[in-house]
């Protein structure tokens, strides 16, 4: 008995190192290290018409968040007729050199972060796994007025997920 015991022992204690379940608990912490707080931003074209109509239709200017130039002389043509304002600023998503050439400026208008794991589905003898989970919006700022997104609806979402040898990881 006491050799069956000492043969069985190194199985069992592989078996249960190598068999390395994903539960919801998991998905969640992973999904939550490879989210890293994403923001919704909005574009603003801050030297077209349109756009500086909008911003003012928003209400925007008389939140102090920006300013319209309202009039602009042909010499003017192409130049920014938005401008923001210090307590706008602080919503401002850094510029790409492309963003500058274009005359975009990114603005946040709201946190989305992940609410929970809704369902695992594995597959491939558990070495793969499509993980289900919500996200919801936070720290909704002014300019989510400019968007089109329904902010207040919790948003559905599939992730995919490899087992290596060291553990779980998202696929991109």
């Amino acid at each position: 008995m006491k050799n069956i015991l000492t043969c069985l022992l190194p199985i069992f204690i592989i078996v249960s190192c190598s068999s390395e379940k994903l539960d919801r608990e998991k998905a969640l912490k992973l999904l939550q290290e490879s989210h890293q707080s994403q923001s919704a931003t909005y574009n603003i074209f801050v030297s077209d018409p349109m756009y500086a109509k909008r911003m003012l239709d928003a209400g925007l200017e008389s939140e102090g968040l920006l300013t319209v130039q309202r009039t602009q002389s042909l010499g003017d043509a192409g130049k920014p007729l938005i401008t923001f304002t210090e307590r706008g600023k602080t919503y401002l998503v850094p510029q790409t050199e492309e963003d500058k050439k274009d005359n975009i400026q990114r603005v946040k208008i709201a946190d989305e972060a992940i609410e929970e794991v809704t369902g695992i589905q594995m597959s491939d003898g558990d070495k793969k796994a499509v993980v289900e989970y919500t996200t919801s919006y936070k720290n909704v700022t002014p300019f989510a007025k400019l968007s089109k997104r329904k902010l207040d609806e919790k948003g559905s979402h599939k992730a995919n997920f490899v087992l290596y040898d060291d553990g779980w990881r998202m696929q991109k």
